[in-house]
């Protein structure tokens, strides 16, 4: 719970960071405490959850990604960064992490979902091997462009057990 103020003024309270995103923009470090016990909650049933992403260098808070599992051999996948933190590749490293932690616990399908105006995280999905799946892509709800209103989301997927070496890009 020490980290919720943390989360709440790097990214989670931002509504630019947050645009894109499939849960709402945390209000109050109260909705930043709720996503804390939710990741408790995920790291009790599956063997990963949500992660917070540091700086190496001074363990700035600077975002979070994770795993959010849909069966033992499937998960979803995603990231946010703050904003000072875009353009200095941390999305495709935290994305490549949780890829290689995928591929070590099992899982053989990582899905990510992105928004069809969000090009950037395309291009980071893209870099780290995933693929646009469009048979997959289906509306979703993103929260922070318009509340209650299903929108097109992009489904890109990477196949974990077929895969003998690391994802293009790396």
């Amino acid at each position: 719970m020490r980290d919720a103020a943390g989360i709440f003024g790097a990214y989670a309270s931002d509504p630019e960071v947050t645009r894109f995103l499939g849960w709402p923009r945390h209000r109050s470090v109260h909705d930043s405490r709720d996503f804390l016990r939710f990741s408790a909650h995920e790291w009790e049933r599956w063997p990963a959850g949500p992660y917070l992403i540091l700086l190496r260098d001074d363990q700035t808070l600077i975002g979070s990604t994770g795993l959010g599992f849909q069966s033992r051999d499937a998960a979803v996948t995603g990231y946010v960064l703050a904003r000072q933190a875009w353009g200095h590749g941390y999305a495709t490293e935290s994305l490549a992490a949780m890829v290689d932690l995928a591929r070590s616990i099992g899982v053989a399908r990582l899905l990510a979902l992105c928004h069809p105006e969000h090009r950037p995280s395309q291009h980071v999905l893209e870099k780290c091997g995933f693929v646009l799946e469009p048979a997959a892509s289906r509306a979703v709800e993103f929260p922070n462009l318009a509340p209650s209103e299903q929108q097109p989301a992009l489904c890109f997927a990477l196949a974990l057990g077929a895969l003998d070496e690391a994802p293009a890009g790396r």
